[in-house]
């Protein structure tokens, strides 16, 4: 194991985050997130919850928030099995001098709280 991330994040917070700041869905988040997101008539736990992942993955490689831009860092699901991440630019370069080889990625919401842990392996 090369590392391991936890991250809560408060939907409501989130929402008003996203109200905000409309451009933030685009900063954040990839095409095919928002998408995934936007699918659902209150797609604010859904993008809490992957906001979620990308700051427990950057805990896992040993950064910060900051560390790189999340944007680099996408949460992707089909329908059969459990959320990975697929790692682009500088988050791809990172992981891979970190070693990191594979991913496991849990995510859970309510319509309060989003949680995700991430495992670098």
């Amino acid at each position: 194991m090369i590392g391991i991330g936890v991250d809560l994040v408060d939907v409501d917070r989130f929402r008003r985050s996203l109200e905000r700041t409309p451009l933030l869905r685009d900063r954040l988040f990839r095409p095919d997130e928002r998408a995934r997101a936007d699918a659902h008539v209150d797609p604010a736990g859904r993008y809490a919850v992957r906001f979620a992942a990308k700051e427990a993955a950057l805990k896992a490689l040993g950064l910060g928030l900051g560390g790189m831009a999340m944007y680099d860092i996408e949460v992707v699901r089909d329908d059969l099995g459990p959320p990975s991440l697929v790692l682009h630019g500088k988050a791809l370069e990172v992981a891979r001098r970190a070693g990191v080889t594979r991913w496991l990625v849990t995510l859970s919401h309510t319509d309060r709280l989003a949680q995700a842990t991430v495992v670098a392996l």
